[in-house]
């Protein structure tokens, strides 16, 4: 995620050289592709941290951006 970024809520993701934007809400891809595995490992871990993903995304839009580390997937 990027400070000030553009809505929809959204997250970057990459792997090797391939990356994508994920709609926080959906899961689904907004742009850019990854590989099928790396996709339902995202799609997965982004599920369960609905939430923490929007509140990164909300904080990260404040003249004072802030957000928290978000565990991976184990």
């Amino acid at each position: 995620m990027y400070a000030g970024d553009h809505p929809p809520p959204h997250f970057h993701a990459e792997y090797g050289s391939d990356g994508a934007q994920f709609d926080i809400q959906t899961g689904s891809i907004l742009e850019g592709t990854l590989p099928g595995r790396a996709l339902r490992l995202v799609q997965d871990w982004a599920e369960l941290h609905r939430q923490e993903l929007m509140d990164n995304f909300n904080g990260l839009q404040s003249d004072t951006p802030r957000y928290r580390k978000i565990q991976p997937l184990e």
